[in-house]
């Protein structure tokens, strides 16, 4: 096998200053993750400061913002209704979504010690639905064991984890990304999705050369040392 090339740190550091990216490109970059973070008064002065035209329509950001503060303190049936008032074909046409927002109406019904109701909502609400798609079986069985276990310490993690904030934070992920694709908005951050270009890239390189390696580390880039 022959020898990998080795790039050296001075040498590798010329290259990147050589990378030209423009200043609007690094503002829309920033615009993006405001934007998709949800930072609506920061987004609204960056775009006058850069002069930017923002993507999307600043009063979507704060309707994003409430549908998902509702979800993470539990009020799924306000989230539904701010869902709707923002574009009801967002769940007309996302079956998969709105089966989700239904689980989680259901957890928290189970979360409050409504069991009639919880019952009741599952025959009425989600078991025909459970009856059209396995998948959305399984997950209804998976949320009607917590009646059973009745939050018991014992319970599978894959039961408890339902009760979790994590939990609302996914349905709430979900329903957030759902508006940003019917919003032609991309669903991930720029910046991410360039990290791990950056690491992916980094392995393929890694395999033919020697190089200053830089790390991705929850989100940001770390400094590996180098030649």
């Amino acid at each position: 096998m022959p020898p990998k090339h080795v790039i050296r740190k001075d040498e590798w550091e010329r290259r990147l200053h050589d990378v030209q990216i423009t200043k609007n490109e690094l503002n829309r970059l920033i615009m993006d993750y405001l934007v998709i973070e949800g930072y609506k008064s920061a987004a609204e002065e960056f775009s006058q400061e850069a002069n930017l035209t923002p993507p999307v329509d600043f009063e979507s950001i704060e309707s994003r913002m409430d549908i998902r503060e509702a979800l993470q303190r539990g009020d799924v049936e306000e989230a539904i209704t701010r869902v709707n008032d923002l574009n009801p074909e967002i769940l007309d046409t996302n079956p998969a979504l709105y089966f989700h927002l239904q689980q989680q109406k259901l957890i928290e019904y189970i979360r409050q010690g409504r069991i009639a109701e919880a019952i009741q909502f599952a025959q009425d609400e989600l078991a025909p639905r459970g009856e059209e798609n396995p998948e959305f079986l399984t997950e209804l069985e998976r949320t009607m064991a917590l009646l059973a276990f009745e939050s018991s310490p014992s319970a599978p993690p894959a039961i408890l984890e339902l009760l979790s904030p994590a939990q609302r934070m996914k349905t709430a992920g979900e329903v957030n990304a759902a508006i940003l694709e019917s919003l032609s908005q991309g669903k991930e951050v720029k910046l991410v999705g360039l990290l791990k270009l950056l690491s992916w890239g980094e392995t393929l390189l890694e395999e033919k050369a020697e190089f200053p390696k830089l790390m991705v580390r929850d989100g940001t880039l770390v400094d590996r040392g180098g030649s």
